[in-house]
This record gives structure tokens, sequence and C-alpha cells, in this order.
């Protein structure tokens, strides 16, 4: 399973996001490839639907299904 952690530099919350799908995946018993992308351009950010940081996409999947829909990304 490909686990895509998106984020921009500084965000606070990247460390504990980090741990935390390292937690959720061996509490559940799944091997993941987490895949740490530094966003820094909205060119960069469009193209990979970030939405904010961090963002964490499973397998291409944003993991809020809600934002699965957005058309609008960016830098925040």
């Amino acid at each position: 399973m490909r686990v895509m952690m998106l984020y921009m530099e500084g965000c606070p919350a990247t460390p504990a996001t980090v741990e935390l799908i390292r937690d959720v995946a061996a509490q559940i018993g799944v091997s993941i490839r987490l895949e740490r992308v530094r966003v820094e351009t909205p060119d960069q950010a469009t193209a990979t639907r970030f939405l904010g940081s961090p963002t964490v996409q499973v397998d291409g999947h944003d993991i809020e299904r809600e934002a699965r829909n957005a058309v609008t990304f960016g830098l925040t």
C-alpha cells in the first residue's frame, strides 16, 4: 500500500502525522510504503492535489472522503 503524506516545510503537524500513519498501519497489520513529499509551489500543489499541510493520500486517494471531489488546491 502506498501512503503519500504531502506537507509544507515547517508544518507543526507533520511529525505527529507520520507517527499516526505508522501506528495505524501497524495496528491493522498493513505493510505500507510511506512517501513524504514537501510541496513548495502552487503548480506542485495542483499536481499533487494538495489541500493543506499535511494532506494524506492512500493509493492516490485522499483519506478524507469529502476532499476527493475538491477542485481548489494551494499552499495553506
